[in-house]
């Protein structure tokens, strides 16, 4: 076995030096749950005559005896959106499945799945990044019963994947495997459909050219096939040894695909307790995993969402990592990825190019990967570079790749398409953020230029359509973080400022809202931390002051006397109460109040983990104790201001 890379190793170290007392913590408090199994057993003679009244036959017959193991399943299933309506028929898979392997499943509950795709650019998006607090709640609600002996997460896309495994790790005792339902076949090709976008944003075609490539490109079911937050999930969830080995990009609806989903609930039953193999999720979620996901992301140039998501995961499971861990990972973890944002191919050429078995042996091989970590599929990350195949009509696993089949899309370690990950760490006056690189021309990496703030993407493209951005410029749009309006996804911009880059201009983006896997070409440093509503220095800039952003050194700053940007004052945000009424936002408003920095998730789950949340981040490379103080206080205070302006307005 190679020896882990030092970078790795320091990194590894500091987070479970950071993270020890959360840690312990945390199991302690799921291994205290041990002595309740079987879990039906800790239930009254009522409590169990309602968990199976709705059953028939046998099934009923075996969770009365409190025998068999049973399985609590718990879906994301909707007809409408493509890459969750193939899970329709994953529940009567895995009962038949768990019936013959001598256990029994029950359909616990259902989560919410929104698709970003769908609500960009409209006020749903607003909810769109707390629907992963509310699917955690749901997936708690769901497994609450104690019913279950182990779980099934059948889960895909952007904030579906990150609030299954936040609610399940509360369940930390049950062992528990995600169940993906794999990528939609390739349509229309990327770079087709994004020429088409940006026509239509230049009137070169109408609304009737755009929606034909738009469903030529989403035709049907499965995840959309480039490498954005939900495909990043998929991948997450492989390399932290939550799915079974390469399952992630196998088709729906093929024989395939319905064999991996029986395999799941035969494995899940293999690893319960009763069974003496027993590999309970808060085990597999630790230090170690948690970074090899974060290699994993850089390595293949995944979606900046998880930036936060990542985070968040990691805090349910007593875990503390942050941004400065992200880039230090990502100077020595190569690209070994093209994958469309950052490349022409899109997923399903990934996975015919050798897929994540490939990346992962070459990962190790590298020593960039923690191979000693307990995975769902056995000890060993090792598990992960074997890809299933049917040979006789039996699921088997095989060695994948030795090589490339394909090294426009995927490399090996020795060969890497870049030395190092695509993603940075970016700070100065205007405050910390991150940028996604490896979708960026080297020479468009460097922009000096005057700012042009917005409070809005609306207001970008009203600029855009009047012709007002035909030159160099920065735009600035703030008031987009989790405490302003939730954060929405900023894809709007991406088409426009695509536009101006190809005309030749030098264009940037910086904000505190998020741009996802979407981001690409245009230099774009998102999440910016505090964010405007909590006095964050965005809030400062003004139009025509000199932003410097350079992405190679890491730098986000403002060119300014120091005395005149000590003096300015944070602008007040406009219109401030259309991002809290309409379209189910009142509802939210406790999740906008209660969100923690991007930097920590911006999740409202920050309790989770304690006040040990708050360590010495100059002794862990982390922010300062007095700056983590002082965004809370921050916080805090704007919290206690808006409650006064809604208790003064109603």
């Amino acid at each position: 076995m190679v020896s882990p890379h030092t970078q790795l190793k320091k990194v590894t170290d500091r987070v479970i030096a950071r993270s020890k007392p959360t840690r312990e913590s945390y199991l302690s408090r799921i291994d205290a749950a041990h002595g309740k199994f079987p879990a039906r057993g800790a239930l009254s003679c009522a409590n169990l005559a309602h968990g199976f009244a709705g059953l028939e036959g046998q099934e009923k017959i075996s969770i009365k005896a409190v025998r068999e193991p049973n399985i609590g399943i718990v879906s994301s299933y909707n007809e409408m959106l493509s890459a969750h309506a193939p899970y329709k028929s994953f529940p009567d898979i895995i009962k038949q499945a768990a019936r013959e392997h001598g256990g029994i499943a029950q359909f616990a509950g259902g989560v919410p799945a929104m698709c970003d795709g769908i609500t960009q650019g409209n006020a749903g998006m607003e909810l769109s990044l707390f629907s992963r607090e509310v699917i955690a709640m749901s997936t708690a609600v769901a497994l609450t019963h104690n019913m279950f002996d182990a779980a099934l997460c059948l889960g895909v896309c952007d904030k579906i994947v990150p609030g299954l495994a936040i609610g399940a790790l509360q369940f930390g005792h049950l062992p528990t495997i995600f169940v993906p339902a794999g990528p939609m076949t390739s349509g229309l090709t990327n770079d087709e459909k994004a020429k088409v976008r940006q026509e239509f944003a230049t009137g070169k075609c109408n609304r009737d050219a755009l929606l034909e490539a738009e469903a030529a490109a989403y035709h049907g079911h499965g995840t959309c096939t480039f490498y954005g937050t939900a495909n990043s999930n998929q991948m997450l969830m492989e390399v932290m040894g939550l799915h079974l080995p390469s399952a992630a990009f196998v088709h729906p609806h093929t024989e395939l695909r319905d064999a991996l989903t029986a395999e799941a609930a035969r494995r899940v039953l293999d690893i319960t307790l009763e069974r003496g193999n027993y590999t309970p999720i808060g085990h597999v979620v630790d230090e170690k995993a948690v970074i090899n996901g974060i290699v994993a992301l850089l390595a293949t140039g995944g979606s900046t969402n998880h930036t936060l998501h990542l985070v968040a995961i990691a805090r349910a499971a007593g875990i503390i990592i942050d941004w400065n861990d992200f880039d230090e990972l990502s100077q020595v973890v190569p690209l070994l990825a093209k994958i469309y944002p950052n490349g022409k191919a899109d997923v399903n050429h990934f996975h015919a190019a050798g897929g994540v078995a490939y990346l992962v042996r070459n990962l190790l091989q590298g020593g960039l990967l923690h191979e000693d970590v307990q995975t769902v599929a056995g000890r060993g990350l090792s598990h992960y570079t074997k890809e299933p195949k049917l040979i006789g009509g039996k699921l088997q696993w095989v060695d994948g790749a030795a090589e490339s089949h394909d090294t426009k899309v995927l490399r090996g370690i020795s060969e890497p398409f870049q030395p190092d990950g695509g993603l940075r760490l970016m700070q100065g006056k205007l405050g910390r953020g991150v940028i996604k690189i490896s979708a960026v021309a080297p020479e468009h990496r460097v922009v000096k230029a005057p700012a042009i703030v917005f409070n809005s993407q609306e207001e970008v493209q009203e600029a855009f359509d009047n012709g007002e951005l035909k030159r160099d410029f920065v735009a600035v749009v703030r008031f987009q973080g989790a405490r302003a309006n939730g954060m929405p996804e900023l894809h709007r911009l991406t088409p426009l400022l695509g536009v101006l880059q190809d005309q030749g201009f030098h264009v940037a983006l910086v904000t505190d809202g998020r741009m996802s896997g979407a981001s690409g070409k245009v230099p774009a440093v998102i999440h910016v931390s505090p964010e405007a509503l909590l006095q964050g220095p965005l809030g400062k800039v003004r139009t025509g002051d000199t932003l410097v952003i350079d992405a190679p050194a890491g730098v986000l700053d403002i060119e300014i006397d120091e005395n005149e940007w000590a003096a300015r004052e944070v602008e007040a945000p406009r219109n401030q109460a259309d991002n809290e009424a309409g379209f189910g936002r009142e509802l939210f408003g406790v999740f906008r109040s209660a969100a923690l920095p991007a930097e920590e998730g911006a999740s409202v789950f920050g309790a989770l983990i304690g006040a040990a949340a708050s360590h010495d981040g100059q002794a862990n490379g982390a922010a300062p104790h007095e700056e983590r103080h002082a965004l809370r206080d921050n916080a805090r205070a704007a919290a206690s201001a808006l409650n006064k302006a809604h208790a003064t307005h109603h």
